[in-house]
């Protein structure tokens, strides 16, 4: 099939563009010695935590591929499932690994380049960014490759209606691996660096009254390593799976809507010319001297507009070539695109410091950090009801424009690709959104090394804005996750039926397996929640000991003379996170398989159900509030409302270590869970339907 070359083509050119924006940030200076030392110590950080984590993810995995091949010879699950189970997640930690790689090499040379202009810091910080966005996008397009190529030669001497049928069966289970990888990476990451963030600012500003990445704090090199492990390697992973979940949920509705291959072939087109594009956008990111935060979002909106531009333009001639008799699909495609503008435009309005919710939220500091604490999850809240409105509208145009009023599953398959639409340009917009992690550290970096005052003022602008796009990366990942959920579940709905054609499914809400499925469905986003809050809580408890401890008994700490052990801090951080990620990791895993086998199928579609809608509402509210009460700091230490350490700044500095976990551990981290447990669902639907008790 000739998409599929095209895709090769695609994935190909991601990984060389991400291979040359590797080398043009290599060869940019590291700056002193003073900033290669603290640059190395949290590479070396950021190392050791991915070793021990990849450590526990593979005896994980071992024991899943041992489940899943037992499966696989009882006949209750396809061959290949357990082999691209691995792959998947083999592809989607190697994705965070390389992002991580990069970002802990960019961050002093993001210093040196701010020390500079503040142009040349965005570009070596953006290059950085882009490294790990096509990075994600090429190795996603490589695995879909790889096992689209192996199962036509397997199947190929099927009837090709017979053939595709049996390779996106296939394919659509191995997303299971790259969905665990995400959700492991996720909260053990989210963990480690909220833990590491927390400690230090409870300590280091409110109670020392000193600057944040004062280097006489002992948790500042943990808070740097923290920045890598989760808001990098953790969110590489996380997109990766969201990016490759909505291509192979996608391909499984084409096969239902009976579009055969040339269904199939519209998402990989996508996906294949959103890289191209994406390359083409990141040549129209720049900026002045001195500019605005808005001046700054415009520099990299600019970029991932033009790529947006461009694909709806070739959407259109994709669609014309291959469905021409359902132009309805251009439709859908476009309309998933808007969505996820939209959703990103309002996390902007709700989260960035240039409009009136943050600055409001900055204002309420002035009554203490209770009354922050209220106005930001009532702004989260708030910030919950235009996504659900957008996403609704988006889900209905995709549906009814694709032919969904005179065939369910053509309208369900322009709801699966309106998420690839969405995501079709996800090279350039992870790109802006990794970019943040790096001028944070690269802030870190200049702080500790006593740089002159205006190299900082440009890394807090890059920061800030990185908070920002973040957010709006956060809301954009939250949004793909609801529309590639509601693909999956009719996915799991036509797996049940192939396996068992006789089954007559009942999901009305009266039948007593749906609606318990849908209590514990939206209970479930609130459990898995709570106890990565909770694990944030324990972490930061010990690291805020440890800070104060080191504070008393090193003498001279204060007065900049001893030496703080900032190792002890990371290697409290990595310890933690590792145990208190296994918990809510394994609920996604767990739970739906225990639905099953009591509820049946039924109770597993209301538990999906359930989750879908309570997960993307509390999700945004998480980020959104979290990365609201980290700007509206940031706004009062540039100047409002009596700047850095006022009584309004430490208020502010209160809530946004409330929203830490909010937007960096729990929230991020629900979109994986929304998506593992549907995935979780289809892989072990021929054992609920084999085994259930009602």
């Amino acid at each position: 099939m000739y998409a599929m070359y095209f895709v090769a083509v695609g994935s190909l050119a991601a990984l060389l563009f991400a291979a040359s924006m590797f080398a043009k940030v290599k060869k940019q200076p590291e700056g002193n010695s003073e900033m290669i030392r603290i640059s190395t110590a949290v590479r070396e950080g950021a190392n050791a935590y991915l070793k021990r984590q990849y450590k526990g993810i593979g005896i994980f995995f071992a024991v899943m591929f041992v489940i899943l091949l037992v499966m696989a010879f009882s006949g209750l699950l396809g061959f290949f499932t357990p082999f691209a189970f691995l792959t998947g997640g083999f592809f989607s930690g190697l994705s965070g690994f390389i992002g991580m790689r990069t970002a802990t090499m960019a961050n002093c040379r993001t210093a040196e380049g701010a020390s500079h202009s503040l142009n040349r810091g965005l570009k070596v910080a953006f290059s950085a960014g882009s490294v790990m966005g096509f990075t994600v996008v090429g190795l996603g397009l490589l695995d879909i490759t790889i096992w689209y190529t192996i199962l036509n030669v397997v199947f190929g001497s099927l009837p090709e209606a017979e053939r595709i049928a049996q390779v996106t069966t296939n394919m659509l289970t191995f997303g299971m691996g790259a969905s665990s990888m995400a959700l492991f990476a996720r909260v053990g990451g989210g963990i480690f660096t909220k833990a590491a963030d927390v400690g230090a600012d409870l300590v280091g500003k409110v109670e020392a009254g000193i600057p944040e990445d004062d280097p006489r704090n002992p948790a500042v090199i943990a808070d740097n390593v923290g920045d890598n492990v989760g808001d990098v390697a953790g969110m590489g992973a996380d997109l990766y799976e969201s990016y490759v979940g909505s291509i192979l949920s996608t391909f499984a509705l084409a096969v239902a809507a009976g579009l055969g291959v040339k269904g199939v072939a519209v998402p990989m087109l996508l996906a294949a010319m959103g890289v191209i594009f994406s390359i083409i956008g990141t040549f129209f990111v720049s900026t002045k001297e001195d500019a605005s935060q808005k001046s700054l979002l415009q520099a990299l909106r600019k970029g991932t507009n033009i790529s947006a531009v461009l694909i709806i333009i070739a959407a259109f001639v994709a669609v014309k070539i291959l469905l021409p008799d359902n132009m309805g699909v251009y439709a859908a495609i476009i309309s998933g695109l808007i969505a996820g503008v939209l959703i990103g435009a309002l996390t902007e309005y709700y989260t960035s410091d240039s409009y009136k919710p943050t600055q409001n939220l900055a204002a309420s500091s002035e009554t203490g950090s209770a009354t922050v604490i209220i106005s930001g999850l009532s702004l989260g809240m708030l910030s919950t009801v235009a996504p659900v409105i957008i996403v609704g509208i988006s889900v209905l145009v995709s549906y009814f424009c694709a032919g969904g009023a005179s065939d369910f599953n053509l309208g369900l398959y322009g709801v699966g690709v309106s998420a690839v639409g969405m995501l079709s340009t996800l090279g350039i917009t992870l790109a802006t959104d990794a970019y943040g992690p790096i001028a944070d550290n690269a802030g870190g970096i200049a702080e500790m090394t006593h740089m002159p005052h205006e190299v900082r003022e440009r890394t807090d602008a890059l920061d800030s804005l990185g908070n920002t796009t973040a957010a709006t990366g956060k809301g954009f990942a939250i949004g793909s996750a609801a529309l590639t959920a509601l693909a999956l579940i009719a996915s799991y709905i036509d797996k049940v039926r192939q396996i068992a054609p006789d089954f007559q499914m009942d999901l009305t809400i009266t039948n007593p397996p749906v609606l318990i499925g849908l209590f514990i469905g939206g209970m479930l986003p609130f459990l898995f929640a709570a106890l990565t809050m909770d694990a944030v809580g324990k972490a930061a408890q010990s690291i805020v000991v440890e800070v104060r401890r080191q504070f008393k008994s090193i003498p001279g700490l204060m007065e900049g003379k001893g030496q703080p052990d900032y190792a002890a801090c990371v290697d409290m951080c990595t310890k933690s996170a590792q145990s208190l990620m296994i918990a809510p990791a394994l609920i996604a895993v767990i739970v739906p398989v225990v639905v099953g086998l009591i509820l049946g199928v039924n109770g597993v579609a209301g538990l999906l159900a359930g989750n879908t809608v309570t997960g993307f509402v509390l999700a945004i509210m998480m980020a959104n509030s979290g990365g609201a009460w980290d700007n509206a700091k940031k706004y009062i230490e540039s100047g409002s409302h009596g700047g850095k350490g006022s009584d309004c700044h430490k208020a502010a500095v209160v809530g946004d270590t409330v929203g830490d976990p909010f937007k960096d551990t729990s929230g991020p981290a629900i979109n994986i869970l929304i998506k593992l447990t549907t995935m979780v669902s289809i892989v072990f639907a021929g054992v609920v339907v084999t085994f259930h008790i009602l």
